[in-house]
């Protein structure tokens, strides 16, 4: 099992609650984080400014596919950010627990 760290960003704390929660309750993820954040980012050539939730999802690689379909599926973005981080190392109870806590194939 490798372990990886999805993370998107929410401009509402209910949005991010509400995909946070799916992906919990559908044996997706093993914790979902939510941190509030301040981004700033370019947008159809405009600076744009917004207080947004970040969201730090730890699952399996094998599920990406299925997370990416649900965080699309729930988020009211255009085009959000949905992006899996690999975990090159971590504590075996932990890994574990990612593995135990998530929906097997």
């Amino acid at each position: 099992m490798r372990a990886i760290i999805v993370q998107t960003a929410t401009a509402l704390v209910e949005e991010g609650e509400r995909i946070a929660e799916a992906l919990l309750e559908e044996g997706l993820a093993a914790c979902v984080q939510i941190v509030p954040i301040r981004s700033r980012y370019v947008w159809k050539g405009a600076i744009e400014r917004q207080d947004e939730q970040l969201l730090l999802i730890k699952t399996r690689e094998d599920l990406f596919e299925q997370v990416d379909g649900r965080i699309l599926a729930l988020h009211g973005y255009e085009a959000p950010e949905v992006v899996a981080l690999p975990v090159s190392a971590g504590d075996p109870d932990y890994l574990a627990w990612i593995a135990d806590s998530t929906k097997r194939r």
